[in-house]
């Protein structure tokens, strides 16, 4: 009986569905967790309606007056430059990376220049149009 185990060889009863069969089932046993789970909130839950489970909840305040809002400009002008840096950080990573490698001299160091002298520019433009100033 072993020997006929060892002349199938090691890869006998592993064949190449079945990773995909433990896959596969461990996607059925987390559906069917998902699934229980829903079911048991909506079968356990308490259903009790009132008013003020109907107001919209604002950090523990009752609502007053309008849901409508306004917000200044400037908040979102602050956000837009703040991606713009964070964006330019996120290139200049790699960028020097790459420099540091050799062969990447000068062209490299051009390339990065012209990059952050856009930047510079789109930052003096807002500087200039009075943006970057709080009032």
């Amino acid at each position: 009986m072993e020997g006929q185990l060892a002349a199938a060889g090691p890869a006998a009863g592993s064949g190449y569905f079945d990773a995909y069969a433990a896959v596969g089932m461990l996607a059925v046993v987390g559906v069917l967790f998902v699934a229980v789970s829903f079911t048991a909130n909506r079968l356990l839950r308490p259903v009790v309606y009132s008013p003020e489970k109907l107001l919209a909840y604002e950090c523990g305040v009752d609502p007053v007056g309008e849901g409508w809002a306004q917000t200044h400009i400037r908040y979102y002008v602050y956000a837009f430059l703040y991606v713009i840096f964070a964006v330019d950080a996120i290139y200049l990573f790699p960028w020097a990376t790459v420099f540091a490698a050799a062969g990447y001299g000068a062209a490299t160091l051009v390339e990065m220049f012209v990059f952050i002298g856009f930047l510079a520019v789109g930052l003096l433009y807002a500087w200039k149009k009075g943006v970057l100033e709080w009032t």
